[in-house]
């Protein structure tokens, strides 16, 4: 199953540009209801969904992501996979994410060749800035904005990270992650934030599919300032009408 090739690189990265609202989630064992949550979260404005579950067997792990790999089908949306390239390739994964201590870019990109988009974890100042410049990676995130229990015992860099990742004028997406919620969606966009990452927002909601619109529906009151690269919808934004 390798979806992934059979759709052009520059049609990923454009999906990609046009992508606000990002989902990672475990497969949902203590609900029972995978494939039912996955239906509500994409139909409701989720643009990508990433399995996020440590501690999964490849084989486990693939098994899930073809109901992921399905959902995302029905719904024209993108799939993700956390760290591992093989997964990925097997997967038909039409993104990988990266972390810090993962497997370097350039050596993910010369694995899986021109096709699924690379994304890269950032904590820093300094580690956004190289993802921003880094020509192997399509897109990072910055974070965390709060402290999380997916990540426990890492600091939170704080909105300055988000401020200054939107200050970078960067010519690709980039998302801001850790912590964030509908209360605190407001002040993640008054620092200059246009995408997020959400995981307990939507996950621990009584109704996942109706909190994903309502995120859905705030961030696509934005638009790109498209006077940037069109392709990369990235870098200085302003609101709708604007």
């Amino acid at each position: 199953m390798n979806t992934a090739a059979a759709v052009s690189p520059d049609a990923l990265r454009d999906r990609l540009a046009a992508a606000r609202l990002y989902l990672c989630t475990d497969a949902r064992q203590h609900h029972g209801d995978l494939a039912r949550f996955l239906d509500a979260v994409l139909a409701a404005g989720v643009d990508i969904v990433q399995l996020r579950q440590k501690g999964l067997e490849a084989a486990e792990e693939l098994s899930y992501l073809e109901v992921f790999r399905a959902a995302c089908d029905r719904h024209g949306r993108l799939l993700a996979v956390n760290d591992r390239a093989d997964v990925a390739f097997a997967a038909g994964a039409d993104v990988l994410h990266l972390g810090q201590g993962d497997l370097p870019p350039a050596l993910a990109r010369q694995l899986l060749g021109a096709g699924p988009v690379i994304g890269r974890s950032t904590h820093s100042e300094a580690e956004a800035a190289d993802a921003a410049s880094d020509a192997a990676i399509d897109y990072f995130c910055a974070g965390p904005v709060w402290p999380t229990p997916t990540k426990p015992g890492r600091p939170a860099p704080g909105l300055g990270l988000v401020s200054y990742a939107a200050g970078l004028a960067a010519t690709k997406p980039w998302f801001a992650i850790g912590g964030i919620d509908e209360a605190r969606l407001g002040d993640v966009l008054e620092a200059g934030a246009r995408r997020v990452v959400v995981v307990r927002a939507i996950t621990d909601a009584a109704d996942p599919g109706a909190a994903a619109a309502r995120l859905a529906g705030r961030l696509a009151a934005l638009r790109i300032d498209r006077r940037l690269n069109p392709r990369a919808g990235a870098g200085r934004e302003a609101p709708a009408g604007s």
